[in-house]
């Protein structure tokens, strides 16, 4: 049952003033359950539970944290039709994309079970002591990964299972050994409070230290705000856009102690159509892309915004078929009017710009929160001069770059911001364009051949990430097991005494890890 009220540890309180409802994009109307606001005093509570837990939680085994990242999942799993209602009523967004979200929500979660059941990921590295060595004798030094300590997690509007409560910043943190603090999305509230619940639950049942995790609510910015600005934060998960996660980046670097934002923010995704890829399957990228585009209403960090391509007639009938196809494609709904109301704005912007044409826009009446997809096409000479034409307009919009030759393309791609993925369309002509695959590899996270940027796999070896404004980080990943190392700090024990060591680090391996040994990778003892 949704209460309204926030999670401060395992106890529901609701002391604040400021309240508010969800929304309802489907029925244009607030929902019923009124949420309220975590107060200063809540924020300083969940905060300081979270402190005392962390001198616990960084302590609990690999096998221990494993039974609660599973936990979470099962409880997760066990909230049912109420869940799957809850969110389709807050997002607008149908039953089947909640279903497939939880799905991999969980997915998620037992992914880093697993990870740390086994626990080689702390990737412990000795260096054996030699009293014989000259000049000097040579000292015993060991290392592995360590919790950073409590994490402010923000919730992500376009998913409010997969990046928010339970989803992957909360999930690699817990593995890591961090507690998490939950800034709820206004958007999905009760969505968010139906999941904390279940890790409360799962908490519980795995008796993991109270405040280890809290879910506060907030309908602005005060409450993230705070939590930046906390001293007992100790790093930040933010996904949305690049204004708000610059301005916490920036937040944070300002504290006394400043500490690290990982932000996954705006990307364009650029799409590079090769010549032979248009004259041979421009038909089949068209249609394929018209779907990529419109899907979700075009509300993923990874939708096609910028296609680019070499004029010539092959690439006109790409643009043609394309305009054609998207507009045969059903509008939906979007996340929020706060969401469409940017999306129209921004959209109404971009085809202010002097030289841009659009070539396609859905024209016919639709239901309120409906977005209206469009298809643009812009010269390279006038998209390199006009950086405006570069950004992102969140929704189920793209832009057709038609550049005069590959020197052109090349300098279009070195020039771009940096993006979360990048696309290359080629048929048996991929080896004589090796100076745009370069050029596009240094400008994203992701690089894909003949497929399509929308869809994120979880594996170990996704990156989610990119040079900014994609992420404040393009060393790390927002996707995959891989995204623990955000939460953790490499830690040095020098001639440390071996039965004090942590048991990553034991001469005896009792964990049975592998490691490296004086530069050979191994699971022996010493």
């Amino acid at each position: 049952m949704i209460t309204g009220k926030n999670y401060i540890g395992n106890l529901l309180s609701s002391i604040g003033e400021k309240t508010f409802k969800t929304f309802n994009p489907q029925t244009n109307l607030e929902n019923d359950i009124v949420f309220s606001e975590a107060s200063e005093v809540e924020i300083e509570q969940a905060t300081e539970l979270a402190t005392e837990a962390f001198q616990k939680f960084q302590k609990v085994s690999g096998i221990k944290k494993s039974e609660f990242l599973n936990e979470i999942a099962n409880e997760i799993e066990n909230l049912g039709d109420e869940l799957i209602k809850t969110y389709c009523s807050e997002s607008g967004l149908p039953e089947g994309r909640a279903m497939g979200e939880r799905g991999r929500t969980i997915f998620q979660l037992r992914s880093f079970a697993n990870l740390v059941k086994e626990g080689s990921w702390v990737e412990a590295v000795i260096d054996t002591a030699d009293p014989n060595r000259e000049p000097i004798p040579k000292v015993d030094i060991r290392k592995m990964l360590v919790p950073l300590g409590p994490i402010a997690v923000f919730g992500a509007s376009n998913f409010p299972l997969a990046y928010s409560t339970a989803g992957g910043d909360s999930a690699a943190a817990f593995a890591a050994g961090c507690p998490v603090i939950v800034k709820s999305h206004p958007m999905h509230a009760g969505t968010g409070e139906l999941v904390a619940s279940a890790i409360i639950k799962a908490a519980s049942k795995t008796e993991m230290p109270n405040g280890v995790f809290s879910n506060l609510n907030s309908s602005g910015i005060e409450v993230g705000v705070a939590l930046v600005k906390h001293p007992a934060v100790k790093a930040v998960g933010f996904t949305g856009s690049i204004r708000g996660g610059r301005a916490l980046y920036d937040m944070a670097a300002q504290r006394p102690e400043p500490i690290p934002v990982f932000a996954e923010m705006g990307s364009v995704n650029p799409v590079v159509i090769l010549p032979n890829s248009a004259k041979i399957k421009g038909e089949d990228w068209a249609k394929t892309y018209a779907g990529s585009i419109t899907l979700g209403s075009g509300q993923f960090c990874t939708n096609p915004g910028l296609i680019l391509g070499i004029k010539g007639n092959d690439l006109s009938n790409f643009v043609k078929i394309l305009s054609e196809e998207i507009v045969k494609i059903e509008p939906s709904c979007m996340l929020h009017p706060n969401i469409i109301g940017a999306y129209e704005s921004n959209k109404a912007k971009m085809l202010e710009q002097k030289g841009l044409e659009t070539r396609a826009i859905v024209d016919k009446e639709l239901a309120a929160n409906y977005g209206r997809q469009a298809i643009t096409t812009v010269e390279g000479a006038t998209f390199l001069v006009n950086t405006n034409l570069h950004q992102e307009v969140f929704g189920p919009f793209s832009m057709i770059v038609q550049c005069e030759n590959t020197a052109q393309l090349e300098e279009i791609i070195s020039k771009l911001e940096g993006q979360l993925t990048g696309t290359i369309l080629a048929e048996n002509e991929l080896e004589n364009y090796g100076n745009i695959v370069d050029a596009l590899q240094n400008r994203v996270g992701r690089i894909i051949f003949n497929g399509v940027p929308t869809g994120v796999e979880v594996c170990p070896s996704m990156v989610h990430g990119g040079p900014y404004p994609a992420s404040t980080d393009s060393r790390f990943t927002a996707v995959g097991t891989e995204s623990i190392k955000r939460w953790v700090r490499p830690f040095s024990f020098q001639s440390w005494p071996n039965e004090l060591l942590p048991n990553e680090l034991k001469n005896e391996n009792p964990l049975g890890i592998l490691r490296v040994i004086d530069g050979e990778r191994t699971n022996s003892k010493i």
